[in-house]
């Protein structure tokens, strides 16, 4: 790889390095990632890709690798392998990484056929669990060496505190003797130089036998260590060297122990440094929306698909994506357009993806895009003058396009911005065009920025060339942003002047001006201009036609709607009108049955059959009458379809009907076996479908039950005791579960279940998050099929 500092610079990639190391979360993984490589080969890309990919599957899990413990370890494993003493927060540090190890290799073991390749560079981790095991028992959680670090270190030490109780019983013993007290500034004991003193006035030093360790600034107070004390003052400094020469031999044991597996160690934090990386990588391309693409080689085509620059996706601003392609005998793009419009966040969006491929990272384009495999990337943007070697804007200009065109391949990209812009138009275009013939000779594939009219048209003489422009809205007087291929473009500057609030009346010279000035490619490519901005300005009206439209048609749906509630609203106080009218009618009859049960005579009997019949033909007329009314109010809803054998919708019966015969003004129709006449302006469009004939199907109740009965949930078979958080809040549930690993800790038990069910996942995610981190689990994963599934998560405790 050739890749200069100042190309670096000019495309930013220190800020991407920063962008991944902050996704870090070790100081070994952010080490690693402030000084990523360049990779060598294709294999070495693809490689680190599908790390990145996994790493990116195991985050949408979602899980985070267990890698908080491992520190940077390799300055102590130098020492401890030379036979260092190591401090006892060296020790700690490398006890949490050992621990951080085994569950990493566990995690990653457990999926290794999913995520081959995190699971290759997880086996590069040492389990040495023993001696994670012995250096834990050997330190408190303060970081202070333990009792249970050696029978010897327990013995000393509890000599030394019996000595320290002896004492200040004997010192608390004098300040309770009153006559004794008067000799004392006040009525304490501290320790002065390892020594247990009282503070006696200096007046009554003769009063205190003893030895003076020490004196107040005024001199009016000694410290004296009583005569009766020294004794056991001198046993307990006795102790407390043994104590000292014990936690040495402790602390040059263990360190001796970590210094025979130091290689071991160092090889672990390098892999969690690797897989740190992958994760850091991972969640960059997540926030940056960055895709793999597919590898070319050098010769092959560029095509960068929905391209965003990926520092200012990175910063939150919202960026215009645009596609870039070079491909078959184009291998040159002569980008033009307007200051300001995005010419240079182009060329440098193409540098990075360039150099994040060669680094082995996801690039911020579309998936499919493809991207070649330079060797060298050159670049010049910015301006170069140098005061210090006496070259101006130019001639350092000049200076940089002569070191890339010596040192250009056929694999290399060259970007360079403003090609041969600060000299005269003319002798700068004709530099500009034997410079880029000559990188093209090279096999060099170029991008470069202009406002040299020469230049744009190099695409209509040479097919190695291809024009691009940023377009400019004449109408808002801004950019766009948007990179048009095939196209060249005028700079605006006139228009930017105004936008920028030059006078309006230097402005207008100047496009007078601008009139008669240029040649006859200016003046194409202003016609061109022109005929781009009246087209836009018409687009613009079709558009805003076609959203009147799109609201007129949201308008109707909203009327139709609020039409249909209404119809149905009616439909609904037509019927509980009639079931009204029904039961007044059941009502009626019922009454008149009750009387005829108590009429003997026959023309009772006969009147009150007459009056049934009355009532009868007086609620059907009623009925008639009332969907008579009802078809008149909603009106017709289509042509009805008026033929023999159509189905039409009768008003008055208020159902579907079939025409047999069609006269004048009526129509004989059937509703199943009845048969009756109807004028036509009863007669509406059908309101259901044809019914069809159905024939008996087999019974299949046997063959439904057992259906059911095999897609029906089975229980969840667990081992272990089980804890049922589902319905809980998260905290309420993190508290159970803390009491009941607790318990099941205490019992004896090796595993356990947690209960949370699927639901939205939250709950799973904030128990799984707290098991990562819990003293008590040695590992935990989610349920099998046998177990319940995802909805449950097993654990493995620790001895």
């Amino acid at each position: 790889m050739s890749i200069s500092e100042k190309t670096l610079a000019d495309l930013g990639w220190a800020e991407v390095q920063k962008g991944l190391g902050e996704r870090c979360r070790t100081e070994p993984g952010k080490a690693r990632a402030l000084c990523r490589p360049f990779l060598e080969s294709a294999a070495e890309v693809k490689a680190a890709l599908t790390l990145v990919a996994e790493a990116r599957r195991l985050r949408e899990e979602p899980l985070l690798l267990p890698l908080t413990g491992v520190a940077e370890l390799r300055p102590s494993l130098e020492r401890a392998e030379k036979g260092a003493l190591l401090e006892p927060r060296e020790l700690v540090a490398v006890t949490h990484a050992l621990f951080s190890f085994e569950r990493v290799r566990e995690a990653l073991d457990q999926r290794a056929q999913a995520l081959p390749a995190l699971a290759a560079v997880g086996r590069r981790v040492p389990l040495l669990e023993a001696l994670a095991t012995r250096l834990d028992r050997s330190f408190e959680a303060s970081g202070e060496l333990s009792d249970r670090a050696s029978p010897e270190l327990r013995e000393v030490r509890d000599r030394t505190r019996g000595l320290h109780r002896s004492i200040k019983a004997r010192l608390e013993g004098l300040l309770r003797d009153e006559k004794f007290t008067t000799n004392l500034r006040e009525g304490y004991f501290s320790v002065r130089n390892d020594r247990y003193v009282l503070p006696v006035l200096a007046q009554f030093r003769a009063e205190v036998p003893g030895i003076v360790h020490n004196a107040s600034q005024s001199g009016q107070t000694l410290f004296v260590e009583p005569q009766e004390l020294i004794g056991l003052g001198n046993d307990l400094a006795i102790a407390q060297s043994l104590v000292l020469e014990q936690e040495r031999r402790v602390l040059q044991e263990l360190s001796e122990a970590v210094g025979r597996v130091a290689g071991s160690i160092a090889e672990g934090v390098e892999a969690c440094a690797a897989l740190d990386e992958a994760e850091g990588a991972a969640k960059l391309a997540l926030d940056l929306e960055a895709q793999a693409p597919e590898l070319e080689a050098a010769d092959g085509p560029l095509v960068l698909e929905g391209l965003r620059h990926p520092l200012l996706v990175a910063r939150g601003h919202e960026v215009v994506a645009n596609d870039v392609r070079l491909s078959g005998q184009s291998r040159a793009m002569v980008v033009s357009g307007p200051n300001a419009g995005g010419k240079t966040v182009t060329l440098t969006a193409v540098g990075l993806c360039a150099l994040m491929l060669r680094a082995g990272l996801p690039v911020t384009a579309s998936a499919g895009s493809q991207v070649p495999l330079f060797r060298s990337v050159h670049s010049v943007v910015g301006d170069a003058q140098d005061l210090e070697k006496g070259l101006s804007t130019f001639s350092a200009h000049v200076a940089r396009l002569k070191e890339i065109a010596e040192a250009a391949t056929g694999d290399s990209l060259v970007l360079i911005d403003e090609i041969a812009a600060d000299t005269d138009p003319r002798e700068g275009a004709a530099i500009a065009i034997a410079v880029l013939e000559d990188l093209l000779e090279r096999g060099a594939l170029v991008l470069v920025t202009t406002h040299l009219e020469e230049l744009k048209a190099l695409a209509h003489l040479d097919l190695r060339f291809v024009n691009a422009r940023v377009g400019f809205d004449a109408r808002r007087m801004a950019p766009t942003y948007r990179l048009q291929l095939g196209v060249s473009g005028t700079s605006s500057a006139i228009d930017i002047a105004a936008r920028t609030e030059l006078a309006e009346k230097i402005c207008a010279r100047a496009r007078e001006l601008a009139k008669n000035s240029g040649g006859p490619l200016a003046k194409a490519v202003a016609a061109a201009e022109q005929e781009r901005r009246r087209l836009a300005e018409e687009a613009d009206r079709a558009q805003a036609d076609a959203s009147a439209a799109h609201t007129t048609r949201e308008s109707l749906d909203h009327e139709r709607r609020e039409f249909e509630a209404r119809r149905i609203a009616d439909e609904q106080r037509f019927r509980e009108a009639l079931e009204a009218e029904l039961q007044f009618a059941q009502r009626q009859v019922r009454e008149l049955l009750d009387r005829l049960k108590t009429q003997a005579s026959q023309a009772d009997l006969a009147a009150a059959e007459r009056e049934l019949a009355a009532r009868v033909a007086g609620q059907d007329r009623a009925l008639r009458a009332m969907r008579e009314k009802r078809a008149e109010a909603e009106g017709p809803r289509g042509p009805a379809d008026l033929r023999v054998g159509g189905r039409v919708h009768h008003r008055g019966l208020g159902q579907d009907v079939e025409i047999l015969d069609l006269e004048s003004d009526d129509a004989v129709v059937a509703a199943g076996a009845l048969r009756t006449r109807a004028k036509l302006t009863q007669l509406g469009p059908a309101r259901g479908a044809a019914p069809r004939s159905a024939f008996p199907k087999a019974d299949k109740r046997p063959e439904r039950l057992e259906r059911a009965e095999a897609a029906a949930p089975r229980a969840a078979v667990t081992t272990g005791p089980t804890c049922d958080v589902r319905g809980l809040r998260a905290e309420d549930a993190l508290r159970d579960v803390e009491h009941f690993l607790d318990r099941a800790l205490r019992d004896g038990e090796d595993s356990a279940v947690v209960l949370h069910g699927h639901g939205t996942g939250a709950l799973k995610t904030s128990i799984r998050s707290y098991l990562a981190s819990s003293p008590y689990i040695q590992s935990f994963r989610p349920g099998e099929g046998h177990e319940g599934g995802d909805g449950v998560t097993v654990v493995r405790l620790r001895a």
